[in-house]
């Protein structure tokens, strides 16, 4: 949303009166997919309209609790009302990141998939630790994360994870993960105890609506199947579940073992492969127009996005935005909302320039 987004409550109420009055025409299912874009519309303006009514209630109750502890002296109430207060404050800087979201998928969920570069075995166990920091951010925001492929290192880490992460926005969010992400520590793979640099990319596209029209053509696609490399029990190892797709025309190769079933996988991997071929068209299409940030290149140096320096200082830093924070800890047990809120912020600027211009 734009002009206010969540925060234009009178904008909202606009909106709803206006898409409640389309609904109701007659005919209004006869163009099915216009229908149900209009009633996500509609469904957005409404949240935001009772996620701002709840925000006023909850602030009206802190307050309240708040004067009563005053006037009692009841200390303990105190501390219930500033935890009361802490929750509510990071609720409304989720809003604020979500009135930066206004992108026709911004609210999907996201495929996010994540491969080690150069470094060896120091990049798959950087890939290993990238995947805990996104995991650990999914439990802070209540999403659900799904591996659906996983290959492992040759003796740690991991070399290529596919996660469908799901949650609000969540896919809006997560944009601001893509690129490579580059990590300098002391090796604990390392007798001598040297510095080390390794590399990961971080891959994110949205999971596209099924009424969006991509072709795939069964000729295209080469499928091989071949037994689970990961944990999952006798049967998953022992049978041919897994599933390989390679769609030539593009290069694009999907892998999916996440399910017992071959079938399952199978329908789990085509999906999976028509995300990747919209967002592929969609690249194309905007490298018409503009280099695209997002683009990458080489998983190596000088393409990086942030660096994550452990040794000899403390530092995580984005390099597009050069937001920064000493507490890596605290990054790497995903308390990403900064760099994310500062992506976003950098983000929109960047799009300003460009209508000026």
């Amino acid at each position: 949303m734009t002009s206010g987004g969540f925060f234009d409550i009178p904008k909202q109420r606009e909106i709803v009166k206006e898409l409640e009055e389309k609904s109701a025409q007659d005919g209004f299912w006869q163009d099915a997919p216009a229908a149900r874009k209009i009633m996500q519309q509609l469904d957005g303006a409404k949240e935001a309209i009772q996620t701002w009514t709840t925000l006023q209630i909850t602030h009206q109750d802190l307050k309240a609790h708040l004067d009563l502890a005053e006037e009692v002296g009841d200390v303990e109430e105190e501390k219930e009302v500033t935890k009361g207060v802490d929750t509510l404050t990071q609720k409304i800087r989720d809003l604020e990141m979500r009135a930066l979201l206004s992108g026709p998928h911004d609210k999907s969920n996201a495929i996010m998939t994540i491969h080690a570069g150069a470094g060896g075995t120091e990049a798959a166990d950087w890939t290993e630790m990238l995947l805990r920091m996104y995991t650990r951010w999914c439990e802070r925001k209540g999403f659900e994360m799904e591996i659906t492929d996983l290959l492992p290192g040759e003796g740690a880490g991991i070399r290529s994870v596919t996660a469908i992460v799901r949650g609000p926005y969540s896919y809006g969010l997560l944009q601001a993960e893509g690129g490579v992400h580059r990590l300098v520590r002391i090796s604990p793979f390392d007798a001598n105890a040297r510095r080390h640099t390794s590399f990961a990319s971080c891959d994110v596209i949205p999971e596209i609506e099924e009424d969006i029209n991509i072709e795939i053509k069964e000729a295209d696609v080469r499928i091989d199947t071949y037994r689970s490399s990961g944990a999952g029990g006798q049967h998953v190892n022992k049978t041919d579940s897994a599933v390989r797709l390679t769609h030539t025309p593009s290069g694009i190769v999907v892998a999916c073992q996440k399910e017992r079933s071959q079938i399952k996988n199978r329908a789990l991997a085509f999906k999976i492969l028509k995300a990747k071929l919209y967002d592929f068209e969609q690249e194309k299409a905007r490298a018409a127009i503009e280099k695209h940030f997002d683009e990458r290149g080489q998983i190596a140096w000088g393409n990086q996005i942030r660096s994550y320096v452990f040794m000899p200082y403390q530092l995580v830093k984005d390099l597009r935005t050069d937001y920064e924070t000493g507490n890596v800890q605290a990054v790497m047990d995903g308390d990403l909302d900064g760099y994310i809120k500062a992506f976003l912020d950098w983000k929109a600027t960047r799009k300003d320039a460009s209508i000026r211009n």
